[in-house]
């Protein structure tokens, strides 16, 4: 699942303004709430949502907005659950970096607010930006930021936070076990997989979101 941040905030506010009108609110309203001048760019991100499943909408109607989360939400009767994340620093997605500890963290103190719904029911989740290009093919690019749920076990195709134990390195890519052995599998054929022994690599983490911030 991927949500620019723009996409992000636009679902919030939908919702918070369910919450207090009871009634969905104006192309216009949406571009003021969220910064957007442009109604053109509101309405491509609204079909983006529509696409992903979030949301129904009719062009003939001013006000034809559905949150697809069942009656009482279209209704504006279920309060916004937003969930705080803290960004814990930065995370290759190309060649292996040395772990950044949170004494470094260019980011501490800082957090990302996203709707509820958009994360696992539970669990202990944190935000990592992306810093390289080797998951292109995933649309996770450069700056981008994925929130990771921390797990410590992965399944096979699953984009992991991978601790590369006797290089005391940290990347992003797809997990492969192969036997006493584990592929690290890039999503861009310009870079190489990385092939470690399994007695050296260690899961802290798989990604459940991506969030793009745009302009």
């Amino acid at each position: 699942m991927m949500l620019s941040d723009r996409q992000v905030r636009i679902l919030a506010f939908i919702r918070s303004y369910l919450e207090e009108h009871r009634y969905p609110p104006t192309i216009r309203e949406i571009g003021a709430a969220v910064g957007i001048s442009s109604t053109s760019v509101v309405k491509y991100n609204l079909e983006r949502l529509q696409e992903k499943g979030y949301l129904d909408r009719s062009e003939e109607v001013s006000r034809g907005l559905r949150l697809k989360d069942g009656p009482a939400m279209a209704m504006g009767r279920v309060p916004v659950q937003l969930l705080t994340i803290p960004k814990y620093g930065r995370i290759s997605a190309g060649t292996p970096i040395a772990a950044v500890g949170q004494q470094d963290n260019p980011f501490a103190g800082d957090t990302l607010v996203l709707p509820q719904d958009l994360l696992p029911d539970s669990g202990d989740l944190y935000a990592l930006q992306v810093k390289g290009d080797s998951m292109i093919d995933a649309l996770v690019y450069d700056g981008d930021w994925v929130i990771i749920h921390h797990q410590t076990t992965a399944q096979p195709r699953d984009m992991v936070v991978a601790w590369i134990k006797d290089r005391e390195e940290t990347t992003l890519k797809y997990y492969y076990p192969e036997g006493e052995w584990v592929r690290l599998q890039p999503a861009n054929p310009a870079y190489q997989p990385i092939r470690v022994p399994a007695s050296q690599l260690d899961i802290q983490g798989k990604v459940v979101v991506v969030v793009r911030q745009l302009g």
